[in-house]
């Protein structure tokens, strides 16, 4: 079976909790919690489960509007971006769904509600019962707070702003991490993914599970599982970290890492095909159960980079990606 290459081109979902992404503020979230709506976990309907509002849902739920207006949320993000495309999720709000959707944005230090200065995102569409309803953004600037409008009232059961977080300036020659999800690392495209997001690797901290890495299904013929990121602009790597944690019957029996210094962004596709003739960071590493792995770099030391791909053999899991360098 001929892979499939899933293309996620550098974008990821700005309103995720492990970012720093909270709900600061709703209208009414009656029927079910606002917090809901940020969950990354997909939304499940649950049989005959009701709480002492009615029925449990899994999203945001406001009541049955009986004044002028309509609900919303204002959601603060963890990490400042560009939005470049939402998914408004209406799984299982079938006849409580609302009408229409709006979003609106604004770039601001204060928390004060006050003070937030908000301009359209995406003008009013009409959503249907339990669909997905993917948007696209056309606003190149930055936002920090998002206002997420329900008209006039009912359940949405989760908000994916797809977008790039903005890079900081005060890390400008520093050594660090340089595919720190925090710190705007995306992954461009994979081959696979089938029990675990190629972007789980970039993420803070020790995974929770094997849920919280990357993991590919089981190859039944020839080749090897990939993944292709974004890292920060940098140079002068010397330790390069891959986790395999809680991955103890199915990690990879071995890896590699090759990177470029793409000074000129292309597509997504012009990247991968590009990545055939990258230089090696780390050849034929053997990897084992449920470990970190620490390797020095003896490749590529002098190089700059900002693409890395991860080749694995044959398939597998590994839950956490660290690679360290000096920003450029």
């Amino acid at each position: 079976m001929k892979d499939k290459i899933i293309f996620t081109n550098g974008l990821i979902d700005l309103a995720q909790p492990r970012l720093g992404t909270k709900v600061i503020f709703k209208t009414d979230d009656f029927f079910a919690s606002a917090n809901r709506i940020i969950d990354p976990n997909e939304p499940v309907f649950k049989v005959g489960v009701f709480d002492k509002h009615g029925k449990w849902m899994d999203g945001w739920e406001s009541r049955r509007k009986r004044t002028a207006g309509h609900d919303y949320i204002i959601v603060k993000l963890g990490k400042p971006g560009t939005i470049k495309k939402v998914n408004v999720d209406t799984s299982h709000f079938n006849g409580n769904q609302p009408a229409m959707v709006s979003i609106e944005g604004a770039n601001s230090n204060s928390n004060n509600l006050n003070q937030l200065k908000w301009e359209p995102l995406l003008l009013k569409k009409k959503t249907k019962a339990s669909s997905h309803h993917y948007f696209n953004i056309n606003n190149k600037k930055i936002f920090t707070h998002i206002k997420f409008n329900i008209f006039p009232d009912g359940g949405v059961a989760r908000l994916r702003l797809y977008g790039t977080i903005a890079k900081s300036n005060k890390l400008k020659n520093k050594k660090i991490n340089l595919a720190s999800l925090l710190d705007g690392a995306s992954v461009i495209a994979c081959n696979n993914e089938h029990f675990g997001k190629a972007e789980n690797i970039l993420a803070p901290g020790k995974a929770k599970n094997m849920g919280d890495g990357w993991e590919t299904r089981r190859r039944r013929g020839k080749g090897f599982d990939w993944l292709i990121l974004n890292s920060l602009d940098g140079k002068e790597i010397d330790k390069i970290e891959i986790s395999t944690h809680h991955f103890k019957g199915n990690f990879p029996s071995h890896c590699s890492l090759q990177a470029a210094f793409l000074p000129t962004l292309k597509n997504s596709k012009q990247i991968v095909n590009s990545s055939l003739k990258w230089k090696y960071l780390l050849k034929d590493a053997k990897l084992s159960a449920n470990k970190v792995h620490i390797f020095k770099n003896n490749l590529m030391k002098k190089d700059k980079i900002n693409f890395i791909k991860i080749n694995i053999f044959p398939d597998g899991g590994i839950s956490r990606f660290r690679i360290y360098g000096k920003t450029i």
